[in-house]
């Protein structure tokens, strides 16, 4: 693989099992690049070590007086230099190679199970901490991996230079044989604390960055609040502590490094005091003694590599540990139970006290022959909810929690195991990843637009049914566009307007309704919206009501609200109470039989409930509680919108 073949066609299935494991599942998946890396390295290495042979020779011939062995040497340290260049050159092109491989392999993987997860990997995995695995972590994997490459070829030449000085001195030699590994080994004790030290850094790292996170997203409540000195004395407090756990990191290496040069000082003495002692009594050449020297010398260059891949696999192990931990993730799913003792119904789904029970969806509807999406009703056989296909369902739960979590439930990205959603009898869980999200989209309630012009925001795969202009006349975002425009000095076109970051020139209820458009331009088979209108005024409010009942004319729609003018306009509205379908009907016979449906959409408290209708009657007569009142107050509300 090449950096110009990037992005992979497919990354492949990590070995997700443990930090180490994952490691060497990466370094397989790049044994070319790594044999070439080992190639070049070793061409590279062997050319510096044979230097101190040529120079020992080329001494020796001085001494001796040859030209011609003079000659020969010059010739031979000619092929090193180039060996050395060409060598370092492609080794260095080799290692940046499997680097980036490396690390746009870990980011594909990311990107893919990040897609696969959805909204259901944050409350996993920390945002700072997926934030931290796909920025600095994937830095440190890519350098482990690539230096594996580099630490052998370094290896084999200490191995083989060891083996060439025994041969050619051996009475030098067996001192550097035995002195090396010694030298090499000797910061094994001193790594286990190194590598704690690391960890205990990369963690606090980790949660800052998660601190710095979360205070950037909730910056401007925290400025309503006047909580910013606060949460900044949090980071600051958070960013010491990273920077203490650094200091104490640093010095362990440190002293690693000292080890490193103090040794291989201390084995170049005792090779000079014997070379010495071996040339006074005549057993060596002065040329071997050079030889022998310059050899020692060298080997401080490849032993370095030694130090450096103990380093990368210390702060590396961490980062694939986290990577590992977050590519291990899979999507909650579970079979589809059957009633075998006849106290539930075909799907699985227990009796509930239901004031109308649910009919039970068409499983026979199936899926859509030419496109393989399933069609036919939503059934949720956990909660009994039922969005018959082709009809405007409203959810009104009360509690906002339990609506995102059941919004989650019907758009196949569960929290938990459970029953599977049922779309035309087809459960989603069962269905391809792709497959499942083109049947049903859903728009959280708090949605996040990505920086770019609004045409790349709305360039979203869709099945071109819906126009933009179509879709942003339904959002009712006339005044998104002026906005845009205006804030825009180049933009005459607002297609052509820049957005910032998260939309955050625009107010809530502007980027609410973008966001809203941008859903609906893709017009999925089902369509779950979480509180669409609920940073938007009334009068708007029911307009948008409007538009998204005809745009959305015979595609199954679920919103989840509490707004009257919203429930007003569904075909049908369920009322959701502690995770089981109550009540099933519209929202004027609902507001005038439910009391438990009118306390959600009324906000009438306990108190109110359970007063006497006659003590709540209002100056006009008519009792504020009850259904007529509340409809009455609809229907003068829908007058001035």
């Amino acid at each position: 693989m090449q950096i110009q073949d990037l992005p992979y066609s497919d990354p492949g299935v990590p070995d997700a099992r443990s930090g180490p494991r994952f490691l060497w599942w990466l370094w397989r998946n790049q044994l070319g690049g790594q044999l070439k890396a080992l190639a070049w390295g070793l061409l590279h290495f062997v050319g510096v070590s044979a230097l101190p042979f040529c120079v020992g020779l080329a001494v020796q011939a001085v001494i001796d007086r040859s030209g011609t062995r003079l000659a020969l040497t010059g010739g031979l340290m000619l092929v090193c230099g180039t060996a050395i260049a060409v060598g370092d050159t492609f080794l260095h092109r080799s290692a940046v190679t499997n680097w980036i491989t490396a690390a746009a392999r870990l980011q594909q993987l990311l990107a893919r199970r990040a897609a696969l997860l959805g909204s259901a990997l944050t409350r996993r995995v920390a945002a700072g901490e997926v934030v931290a695995v796909s920025t600095g972590d994937v830095e440190k994997i890519g350098w482990f991996v690539e230096a594996v490459s580099r630490f052998t070829a370094a290896a084999l030449t200490v191995v083989i230079v060891c083996v060439g000085l025994v041969v050619y001195q051996p009475a030098l030699g067996v001192v550097v044989a035995v002195g090396l590994p010694v030298v090499a080994l000797a910061v094994l004790p001193l790594l286990p604390r190194a590598t704690r030290r690391a960890d205990e850094q990369r963690a606090k790292a980790g949660r800052a960055t998660e601190l710095a996170s979360d205070t950037v997203a909730g910056l401007r409540v925290l400025r309503g609040i006047g909580g910013e000195e606060l949460f900044l004395d949090r980071y600051r407090h958070a960013s010491q502590e990273v920077r203490h756990a650094a200091v104490r990191s640093a010095r362990m290496w440190s002293l690693i490094s000292a080890v490193q040069v103090l040794l291989p000082g201390l084995l170049l003495i005792a090779v000079v005091w014997h070379g010495i002692h071996l040339a006074r009594q005549g057993r060596i050449t002065v040329g071997e003694l050079v030889t022998v020297y310059s050899a020692v010398m060298i080997l401080n260059y490849p032993l370095r590599h030694f130090e450096e891949i103990a380093m990368a696999y210390s702060f590396s192990r961490p980062s694939a540990t986290r990577a590992a931990r977050v590519l291990s993730l899979e999507r909650s799913t579970a079979p589809l139970r059957t009633d075998k003792d006849g106290d539930g119904d075909r799907y699985g789904n227990q009796n509930s006290a239901s004031t109308e029970p649910e009919p039970e969806p068409e499983p026979e509807a199936g899926a859509d022959a030419e496109a393989g999406v399933p069609a036919g009703d939503l059934y949720d056989p956990k909660t009994g909810l039922l969005a018959p296909a082709g009809r405007f369902t409203a959810v009104v739960c009360g509690d906002p929690d339990a609506a995102g979590t059941l919004a989650e439930r019907l758009g196949g990205h569960p929290s938990e195991p459970d029953r599977s959603v049922l779309l035309g009898g087809v459960p989603l869980d069962g269905l391809p990843l792709s497959t499942a999200r083109t049947a049903v989209l859903v728009q959280d309630k708090d949605p996040v637009l990505l920086s770019g012009t609004l045409r790349e925001l709305l360039d979203v795969p869709a099945s071109g049914a819906v126009r933009a202009a179509d879709a942003l006349a339904a959002a009712r975002c006339e005044d998104v566009l002026d906005a845009l425009v205006q804030g825009s000095l180049d933009a005459a076109d607002p297609m052509d307007a820049r957005i910032t970051e998260r939309g955050r020139s625009l107010s809530g209820g502007q980027r609410q309704r973008l966001a809203l458009a941008r859903s609906l331009i893709t017009d999925p088979e089902v369509l779950v919206l979480d509180e669409p209108t609920s940073a938007v005024d009334s009068h708007t409010e029911a307009r948008i009501a409007d538009g998204l009942r005809r745009l959305r004319s015979g595609r199954t729609t679920v919103a989840f609200t509490s707004s009257p003018l919203l429930l007003d306009r569904a075909d049908r509205v369920v009322l959701v109470r502690e995770g089981d379908v109550i009540a099933v009907g519209t929202h004027r016979e609902l507001v005038d039989s439910e009391p438990r449906y009118r306390a959600v959409v009324t906000r009438e408290t306990d108190e109110e409930l359970a007063a006497p209708r006659e003590e709540l009657a209002g100056t006009d007569g008519r009792p504020a509680g009850s259904g007529e009142g509340v409809l009455m107050e609809l229907e003068e509300m829908e007058e001035s919108a």
